[in-house]
C-alpha cells in the first residue's frame, strides 16, 4: 500500500512538470525591473516531494514576468553542503527557458548549510550600478537554518528586500528576522500540499517591489516639464512616440518622434496650473511594448518679483534683492525707496538681467519704504515692498595716543563715548616676516569697557596699532597710529 502510494505522489508530480512545459502564457510587459535571486533549500532534511512542490511554486509564481535586463532577472541558487548556482541572473531572457530550466533542476541533499549560500547570495546582488530593486526569495523547510541572522541583517543592509516561504514545520523565529518588513506579505508558512494558495499573494508583495515607474516627471516648472523613463531601445531598435495635450478641449494635443537612445525629453511652452497626460509609445520590430503614461500639473505662474530680501545692512547702506530672474517675461525692473513717513522718493530702474542692489547714502537709524516692481512683456505690472531699516550710527573712537615707555614698549590710551559701550578690540601688527610678500602677522586682544589705556611690550619698530569701540549693534569706527619704540617720543593719533 505505501509503495502504492508513493507511485501516485510521484506520478503527480510527473504530470504537474508535463503541464508546466506545455503552458507558458503570455507575459506582464513592462510592468517590473528588478532582480529575483531564489534561495532554494536544497539539503538532505527537504523531502522530494516537498522539494518538487517548492520549484513548482517558484516556477508559477515567476510566469507572468517578462525576463532581461530592463525587465526581471532570475537567478536560482540551491542550498546543501555546497551551495550550488543553478542558474544566474543573466542567464534567461524569456519564460521557455526560464521554465525548462526550472524542470531540470536536481536536489542536492547534504547538510542545510545556508549560510555559506549567503555568503555567495551577497556577491551575485553586490552589483549596484544598474540600480534596480533587488529581492532575495527564501524557499526552505526552515529545519535547523543555521545562523543566518547577521549574514540576512547584512543583506537587508545592503539595500536587498528579503522574503520567505517555508513549511508548517520551520522556525518561524528564526525566518521573522530574517525577512524584510512588513512581516504578513513577505513572509509565508503554509502546507505544502496548500502552497499555491499564497501565489497571488507573494507575486503582489513582489510586484509592488519591483514595479517600474518608467515614466516619471523629474523637473517641473509653470511652463516646462521634464519627462524621464528607463530606457528598452537602442539607437538602431526603433523609436519613442511621446503624445501629450493638456486637460483643455482646445488643445489638440502634440506629438514627439524620439529617437531610439532617449531616456528623456523636456517639454516646453506649456500653459501654468495646467493637468497635461503624457504617453510614450516604443516603437520596435523586434518585440511589442506597453504604452507607458503619466499625469502632471504645471505650477502656478509666479510673476517675479515673488519675493524681495534685504542684506549687508549699514548705518549708510543696504542691498536689495529680488527674485524670480524671469527675462524672457520680464521688460525691466524698477526699484522705488524713500524713508518713512515723508522722506524723499528714490527711484532707479534696472534691466532683466538684474536682481540685486547697494542702496548707499542712506541715513542712519532710519527706516526706509523698498519697493520693487517689475514691467511684464505682457503689459501687466507687479510689485512688492519691504521695509528696511539702516544700522545706528555708532559713536568713533575720540583719541588715541602711543608713549613710548622703554625699548619695545608703548602705553596705548584712548577716549570713548560711554553710552552703550561694550569694551574695546585692540589689534597690532607683529614682527614682519622675511618675505616680501608675506604679510606681518596681527595681534588682537579685548579689553573691557571701563578700560582707557594698556600697555604693550615686545613692540616690533613702526608697528601699526588700531583700537575700535565695541557697541552692542556692531563695531564703531577706531583709530590706528604707528608706535614708535626709543624713549621720551610720543606720537597723538
Amino acid at each position: 500500500m505505501e509503495s502504492f502510494l508513493m507511485r501516485v505522489v510521484l506520478l503527480g508530480a510527473i504530470l504537474r512538470q508535463s503541464s508546466m512545459q506545455i503552458s507558458v502564457p503570455a507575459t506582464v510587459l513592462n510592468c517590473c525591473e528588478g532582480d529575483i535571486l531564489l534561495l532554494l533549500d536544497s539539503s538532505g532534511s527537504v523531502a522530494n516531494y516537498e522539494f518538487s512542490r517548492l520549484l513548482q511554486f517558484a516556477a508559477e509564481l515567476l510566469r507572468p514576468f517578462s525576463l532581461g535586463r530592463g525587465h526581471v532577472r532570475v537567478g536560482l541558487l540551491q542550498v546543501g553542503t555546497s551551495p550550488n548556482l543553478e542558474f544566474g541572473l543573466d542567464v534567461h531572457d524569456n519564460q521557455v527557458s526560464l521554465q525548462r530550466a526550472m524542470q531540470r533542476v536536481s536536489q542536492l541533499q547534504g547538510d542545510t548549510n545556508t549560510d555559506v549560500a549567503l555568503r555567495v547570495v551577497q556577491q551575485l546582488l553586490a552589483d549596484k550600478e544598474d540600480n534596480v530593486p533587488k529581492i532575495l526569495l527564501w524557499l526552505t523547510d526552515g529545519v535547523q537554518p543555521g545562523d543566518v541572522d547577521e549574514l540576512m541583517s547584512e543583506l537587508k543592509k545592503q539595500g536587498v528586500y528579503v522574503l520567505a516561504v517555508s513549511t508548517v514545520h520551520g522556525n518561524y523565529q528564526v525566518l521573522q528576522r530574517a525577512v524584510t518588513p512588513p512581516l504578513e506579505s513577505h513572509l509565508y508558512s503554509v502546507d505544502i500540499d496548500n502552497i499555491e494558495i499564497i501565489t497571488e499573494d507573494i507575486r503582489e508583495a513582489i510586484i509592488k517591489i519591483i514595479r517600474a515607474e518608467r515614466l516619471h516627471v523629474v523637473d517641473l516648472t509653470s511652463h516646462s516639464a521634464v519627462l524621464q523613463w528607463r530606457p528598452v531601445l537602442s539607437a538602431g531598435s526603433g523609436y519613442y512616440e511621446l503624445n501629450y495635450r493638456s486637460d483643455s478641449e482646445t488643445d489638440p494635443g502634440t506629438r514627439l518622434i524620439l529617437p531610439g537612445n532617449s531616456s528623456w525629453v523636456e517639454l516646453l511652452n506649456l500653459q501654468p496650473d495646467t493637468l497635461y497626460t503624457a504617453s510614450l509609445r516604443p516603437e520596435s520590430n523586434q518585440r511589442l511594448f506597453n504604452t507607458l503614461s503619466v499625469s502632471f500639473t504645471t505650477l502656478p505662474d509666479v510673476l517675479s518679483p515673488a519675493e524681495v530680501t534685504l542684506s549687508d545692512s549699514g548705518p549708510h547702506q543696504v542691498r536689495v534683492s529680488w527674485g524670480p530672474l524671469q527675462p524672457a517675461q520680464v521688460q525691466r525692473y524698477t526699484v522705488e525707496y524713500g524713508s518713512i513717513p515723508s522722506g524723499p522718493v528714490h527711484t532707479i530702474m534696472f534691466n532683466n538681467q538684474q536682481n540685486s542692489v547697494l542702496l548707499t547714502g542712506l541715513e542712519p537709524g532710519t527706516q526706509y519704504l523698498v519697493t520693487v516692481s517689475a514691467q511684464h512683456v505682457h503689459g501687466k505690472e507687479r510689485a512688492m515692498s519691504v521695509r528696511a531699516c539702516t544700522q545706528e550710527a555708532l559713536p568713533a573712537l575720540a583719541d588715541l595716543q602711543l608713549s613710548s615707555v622703554d625699548l619695545q614698549e608703548v602705553r596705548v590710551a584712548w577716549q570713548a563715548h560711554q553710552e552703550g559701550l561694550k569694551g574695546f578690540w585692540l589689534s597690532w601688527e607683529g614682527e614682519r616676516p622675511h618675505s616680501v610678500y608675506s604679510k606681518p602677522p596681527i595681534s588682537t586682544f579685548y579689553l573691557p569697557p571701563t578700560s582707557r589705556s594698556t600697555h604693550l611690550t615686545h613692540l616690533p619698530p613702526s608697528s601699526r596699532v588700531c583700537v575700535s569701540p565695541v557697541y552692542s549693534s556692531g563695531r564703531g569706527e577706531g583709530i590706528c597710529c604707528t608706535a614708535k619704540t626709543h624713549s621720551d617720543f610720543r606720537q597723538p593719533g
